[in-house]
Formats: C-alpha cells, structure tokens, sequence
C-alpha cells in the first residue's frame, strides 16, 4: 500500500510523535527521516497519508499524529524491536521464585506494571479440571430456579438462573435425576460436549436447564472480580492523553472494577498465538480510543492456563513493551511449570 519513501516517513513520525507526544511537522520529517527530500515533497507524501487515513493533524498544530490505522501498520509492518538484555532477564527470573502460584501471579502483575509503568494484568488460570458430583434444582418462584452444584473437590456453588419457561417441582426433580445419573464425574467441558452431541436425543427442556446451570456457574468460575489481578491503574492517571479526558478515564476504571469486558477479552487472546497487539477500539471492549492493550498467553506443564498483559495509551513504546510481556510470559510459565 505504501512505497518505501511513505513508510520512512511514517516510522519516523510516529516514532517521534511516541517519544514526545508533539504533533511532528515537516521540518522535523526533513532532519530525522535520512531522506533527501524537499520540504514541498515531504508535505505532498503527509497528505497522502492523511488522505490515506494514517496521520492526521489536529486543530491546535500544523504538525501531524497517527491515527488507529497509523499505529497498527507501524506496529504491523515497521516497528523495530528493542529485546530485554539478559542482565534484566536473569532479575526479573529471580523474583518469581515463589512455590504459591497464586503469589507468582500477583507478583507478576506487579512487575509488569513496573517495567511499564501503566497498568499491568494477569488472568487467573482456569479451573478447566473440575468436575461436578451432584446438581439439584429447586424453584424459587414461576422461573427463578436455584441451582446447587456440587464438584468433586468439594466446592458448592448456589446460582439463581432465570428459565425461559415455568417449571413444576418434578420437573425440576426429573432433570435433577436425569444429569446425575448421567454426568456425574465429568468435567464442565466434557458435560458442554457431551449436551453437544446428545441434544437431539435428549429432551430440550432438560438441554436448556443444564445448559443454563452451567453457564452461570462457568460465569462463576472465571468472571469474578478475583479471575484477573491487576496492579498499577493509577499510572495511567499520569499519562497526559488519558488524564485530560475525565469521562473516558472514569469509564476505563469502570472496566477495571467489573472486569468482564477485561477477561473476555483477555481470553480471546487466549485462544490466540503469541503476542496479541489491541490498538484503540479495535478490541470492542476497551472504551478509549486513547488506549492500547498487548497480552501473551502463559502456560504450565506445556498447557496454555492463561493470559497477562498492560494497557496503556496508544502513544506507547511498542518496540519495549511487547518484549516485556513476551519475556514476562515466559518466565511465568517456566515458574508455573517448575512448581
């Protein structure tokens, strides 16, 4: 899409737009590009971009910023990688040295909102293993159900669903009966597959009911406030672009205090290989467009359990933080795995 004289032009403005948050202008292009170019050359190649939808000039300057579609080609297709030494490796591999994964965790939140210095999050693994021993259901009212769920590490859950239909006491016995007799001992994903396959043999009102139970207790599970620890939202008070706008700042916390935006997204990424780069409102979950967030999934054992990140502001070092996450990544999964 771009030639070689755009793309330089390019790197080199959003590089310094980065690195100073001054809207770049012509002049600055002209020294710092290393091309040989008139400054009339060098205005036509930035209307191009502008037109093209990757710069843009804001009212206040002559200079231009990159837009959302500026960051992800520069992210995409220029940006220069800056890898960790091997001193900072080895320090940060002696501070997660902890037995107690739930600890490792939380000190890796902290470290990666120290490296950065915006907010720093970690997806607490799933339970994937768990498997259920009993389920009741019991009405509340004409559609408020209670349903308790017992699994096999002796955990009890109680969750209130809401049917789509009424349901009579030995209704609700029958289908009590009917899963336990036919799913005790297997696990959530294992009961979701086996629903799957089985749903036009089984009866759709029993399918509907314990497809229900299980989604508000997967919900749970692995939504709570606890499933994702984050630490160091209050750096993203000090970065300009975000601090001046009151309204889109309070809803950003927003996020962090429900978290369930945060963790559908985070295990989007899950699903994902490697680094995973969310600029602007590209992750449909974030509400800044003044926001970036980059993840990468850790594992244990050879198996993927989860996912860490930052976000911060789109006007972010990409070329150090994503070797940040990458490398804090891994050596969390080389401390998982070592427990």
């Amino acid at each position: 899409m771009l030639d070689k004289r755009a793309q330089i032009l390019l790197k080199t403005l959003v590089e310094h737009y980065i690195s100073d948050g001054q809207p770049v202008g012509s002049r600055t292009l002209s020294k710092c590009s290393g091309l040989d170019l008139s400054p009339a050359t060098i205005r036509n190649v930035m209307s191009d971009l502008e037109e093209l939808g990757f710069i843009t000039s804001p009212h206040t300057s002559a200079g231009r910023i990159p837009t959302q579609r500026g960051y992800r080609f520069f992210v995409d297709s220029l940006l220069t990688i800056q890898p960790m030494e091997s001193k900072e490796i080895k320090r940060l591999a002696s501070e997660l040295s902890s037995p107690d994964p739930q600890e490792l965790i939380s000190v890796t939140a902290s470290m990666l909102s120290n490296l950065t210095q915006f907010a720093g999050l970690v997806m607490i693994p799933r339970r994937k293993s768990v498997a259920f021993r009993h389920i009741e259901f019991m009405p509340l009212s004409e559609r408020r159900i209670l349903v308790i769920i017992v699994t096999t590490d002796g955990n009890v859950q109680n969750r209130i669903i809401m049917a789509d239909k009424p349901y009579g006491a030995s209704e609700l016995t029958q289908a009590s009966n009917f899963f336990n007799q036919h799913y005790t001992g297997l696990t959530f994903e294992q009961v979701h597959a086996k629903l799957h396959e089985e749903l036009k043999q089984m009866q759709s009102d029993m399918t509907r009911l314990m497809s229900a139970a299980l989604e508000a207790s997967n919900r749970s599970l692995h939504e709570g406030k606890d499933a994702v620890v984050i630490s160091g939202e209050h750096n993203l008070l000090q970065v300009d672009e975000l601090s001046t706008n009151v309204s889109s700042l309070r809803k950003l916390f927003e996020v962090f205090e429900r978290r369930t935006q945060l963790m559908q997204l985070m295990d989007n990424s899950q699903r994902a290989e490697g680094i995973q780069i969310f600029i602007g409102g590209e992750s449909g979950y974030l509400p800044l467009d003044e926001c970036s967030m980059v993840t990468a999934p850790y594992e244990a054992q050879g198996q993927i359990i989860g996912t860490l990140g930052v976000i911060g502001p789109t006007r972010m070092a990409y070329e150090r933080i994503i070797p940040i996450v990458d490398v804090t990544a891994k050596l969390l999964s080389n401390a998982l795995s070592n427990n």
